[in-house]
């Protein structure tokens, strides 16, 4: 049996991905069952893959553009494809950071991510069976980014490296102390941002030395000490305290608690649990990300070619297909919580 070998190895939050490796089941073996189709259900690589836990704290990483940064710097929340950090520790160079970017560009001086701490295993899953059984059916012409293996693994010729998706592509809560990080070459990584929950904005904390990393994000000022979101999460946590319920902010592992600006208010809350609005559209099940009283943005929980063909939904980064639809055309319209176990 052999894991990753790192100083993390030790650390509960972050259980190394382990194989067990012997004379007919080399480490080169492994890596290309892991980009074969033919090995998605087989059950030595399902073993393998389940070793890389995701528990409550472990350190998520997703890939961003410049774009992307910028969109997450006026309130877009974690969604879509993610790794763990430990996972990816070992890229530390920008040329093969960018390859795991979710929006298919590949190109770029410095590498940009968002990290942050998992507020629940809950919150993700395997792109592949049985969570995602049609991700990796669907043709080339409909997707955005590498193709899914449906292994549970990135493409690659040399890593094997596990990837997730947010648990039917949900918009999670950002939880307190998430980072937006740049990689520069030499493999230098730089906390330009930490989000800051009860204000709903995004800490600066890029020195003058770095201010040129923030000219490539477009539209935002590299002189702002501080960026408040300007966008309404379309998910949040909520909590109870005695049967009241407060709006709550996740900083785990162990810290879940009312949001509010006093320090003395931030009571530690007594249940958990992740609201958004779900609905039915021509029968495929579907977030509801933003709406009015005609239309409604909406993005698919289980893509596949008939919720494609059905919906029309296009694929805006990997894995992710959005839609607008008439609101008088939407059934089982809801609210979904997701509650955690505390």
């Amino acid at each position: 049996m052999i894991g990753e070998d790192s100083e993390l190895g030790a650390d509960p939050l972050e259980p190394p991905l382990m194989a067990p490796l012997r004379r007919d089941l080399t480490w080169s073996a492994v890596q290309a069952m892991s980009q074969s189709a033919v090995h998605r259900d087989d059950p030595t690589l399902r073993r393998i893959r389940e070793t890389a836990a995701v528990r409550r704290g472990t350190r998520m990483t997703k890939l961003l553009s410049p774009a992307q940064v910028a969109g997450h710097l006026g309130g877009w929340l974690p969604y879509g494809f993610c790794h763990r950090s430990r996972d990816i520790a070992h890229l530390t160079e920008p040329e093969q950071l960018t390859l795991l970017r979710t929006d298919g560009a590949t190109d770029g001086r410095v590498a940009f991510t968002l990290r942050w701490r998992a507020t629940d295993p809950a919150d993700y899953e395997v792109p592949g069976n049985p969570a995602q059984p049609g991700l990796a059916a669907l043709p080339g012409h409909h997707r955005i980014g590498a193709m899914v293996l449906g292994t549970g693994f990135t493409p690659s010729t040399d890593d094997l490296i596990p990837e997730y998706v947010t648990a039917g592509f949900a918009d999670l809560p950002l939880p307190a102390n998430a980072q937006l990080v740049a990689h520069v070459p030499g493999g230098d990584e730089v906390v330009l941002y930490t989000y800051q929950p009860e204000q709903h904005g995004w800490l600066r904390l890029a020195g003058p030395r770095w201010r040129g990393l923030l000219d490539e994000l477009p539209g935002v000022s590299p002189d702002r000490e501080y960026v408040p979101c300007t966008a309404t999460g379309t998910a949040r946590l909520v909590g109870l305290i005695d049967g009241k319920e407060y709006e709550a902010v996740a900083d785990p592992p162990g810290e879940f608690r009312v949001r509010a600006l006093t320090r003395a208010a931030r009571y530690p809350v007594q249940t958990l649990s992740r609201r958004a609005e779900q609905a039915l559209w021509r029968g495929v099940p579907c977030w509801v990300l933003q709406r009015d009283e005609t239309w409604a943005r909406l993005r698919l929980l289980r893509p596949n070619v008939d919720a494609l063909g059905a919906t029309g939904a296009r694929c805006y980064e990997r894995g992710v297909y959005e839609a607008w639809a008439p609101v008088d055309e939407l059934a089982d319209h809801h609210i979904a919580d997701v509650a955690y176990q505390m």
